[in-house]
């Protein structure tokens, strides 16, 4: 028999493959951190040997789900302003907050807050766009969770910088100390096109080629971005973006609710990643991503939550449940993305946008070890006729039971083993305290 680190027996196993298979009884085997076989549990059980052996009967086991677009630390601002348009949300009240209490401090202990609450609803890796980025990859590298962090680019002063250079500077800065890590992959993130500008886009294009950086942006979050743009230089946001060489298969294009007949032509021919954050969007009224019109051209759309500031949570199996009914809702056919498309946008897709398909995003031997449990016995989701429909359309993320990134575990029965639950939670009482007064 085969000594392996880790036997898992399932009910369920959903690989979320490109042709994604759902198997019955069958085990999946872990060594060094990757996932070495698949195989039914009789036949497991004569394969391999283990002196970690974990029986999930009332469970589906899946990949872990890839948030690739938030903003973690704007979780501690969760709640502060609700219920307004984009713009003024920004400008006259998260802006301001930002201005006034964002540090190296806060992007820490909030980037912790929301790292657990991600691990809880079953998000192994996430991609990430904020300042202080290396207070979010300690945070990061310290609960064991997979984070790609955007480097901030912004032509207005913060906390973080004051001018572009030092943006840029900071930027190459952290790009050094951690292209090489395990657990921590740098991205540019300009954060749009109305706030940077044409020269600054074109030096983080030149910088993220050089270095093969993939590159985040908010891109046509709303009409207004159109307006601003063709008013300044004649062009919409992903027109200018493909003038200056910008758009490819490295670029993370963030919304995307406000596509023309050009912008459509302009994604086949150059076939950047889609992030789809529907909550979000819905909640500031900022529009609807056109995905089954995006999946249909054979354009990767992967899922978000965006920040916890404008949705207001991070869990992903719920951002499944709303993109399944407003992609339905929007095409007017109740055919449109189906449960199964859905959870490989929220895993297999978001691996392609982060460029991390060939190690992660699905249940397939000799990738990550990068899976979750989640309990499919409870009240909520019985009767059960079909595995993947109940977790996208009757699933919550508190029935997500247990969580292992690259193998090791990090949930085990709803308790967190590298973060400290009471600690978070003082943290997040003590910085309300100081922000509401």
């Amino acid at each position: 028999m085969q000594k392996v680190d880790l036997l898992l027996h399932a009910k369920w196993l959903i690989t979320c493959e490109e042709q994604n298979r759902i198997l019955e009884n069958h085990s999946l085997a872990v060594k060094d951190g990757n996932i070495v076989g698949i195989m039914p549990c009789k036949e497991a059980e004569k394969t391999w040997q283990s002196d970690n052996v974990q029986h999930f009967n009332e469970h589906a086991l899946l990949p872990g789900f890839i948030n690739s677009h938030t903003h973690i630390a704007m979780n501690i601002f969760r709640g502060l302003a609700d219920d307004l348009d984009l713009m003024d949300w920004l400008n006259n009240y998260i802006w301001p907050a930002e201005g006034k209490w964002v540090s190296q401090e806060l992007v820490y202990d909030a980037s912790q807050l929301a790292i657990a609450e991600m691990i809880r609803g079953g998000t192994v890796r996430f991609n990430d766009m904020y300042f202080f980025p290396e207070a979010t990859a300690k945070a990061a590298v310290e609960a064991g969770i997979h984070a790609h962090v955007g480097m901030t680019i912004i032509d207005v002063p913060t906390a973080w910088a004051k001018t572009p250079d030092e943006y840029f500077a900071k930027s190459l800065e952290f790009y050094e100390q951690f292209k090489n890590h395990k657990h921590v992959t740098p991205k540019f993130a300009p954060h749009s096109t109305y706030t940077v500008s044409r020269e600054n886009l074109i030096k983080v294009n030149e910088l993220a080629q050089e270095h093969g950086i993939k590159i985040n942006i908010h891109l046509q979050e709303v009409a207004s971005e159109a307006q601003q743009t063709m008013a300044k230089y004649n062009l919409r946001p992903l027109e200018l973006l493909a003038d200056i060489g910008m758009v490819s298969p490295n670029l993370i294009a963030v919304h995307m609710t406000d596509i023309s007949k050009n912008d459509f032509a302009i994604l086949q021919k150059y076939r950047p990643n889609i992030v789809h954050c529907p909550e979000s969007n819905m909640k500031l009224a900022s529009g609807t991503c056109p995905v089954t019109r995006l999946l249909r051209d054979n354009i990767n759309v992967a899922l978000g939550t965006d920040g916890a500031a404008s949705n207001n949570d991070l869990d992903m199996i719920g951002e499944m449940r709303t993109a399944a009914f407003l992609g339905k809702h929007s095409a007017g056919d109740p055919k449109a993305l189906p449960a199964e498309t859905v959870l490989k946008m929220a895993t297999l897709h978001g691996a392609k946008t982060l460029g991390t398909d060939k190690i992660t995003g699905s249940l397939t031997a000799g990738k990550l070890a990068d899976i979750i449990a989640i309990n499919l016995t409870e009240i909520e989701t019985q009767p059960l006729y079909h595995p993947a429909s109940q977790i996208v359309y009757a699933a919550s993320r508190n029935q997500v039971t247990d969580v292992w990134i690259s193998g090791k575990q990090v949930l085990k029965d709803r308790k967190l083993l590298t973060l400290d639950e009471k600690e978070l939670l003082n943290k997040a009482q003590s910085w309300r305290n100081k922000i509401k007064s």
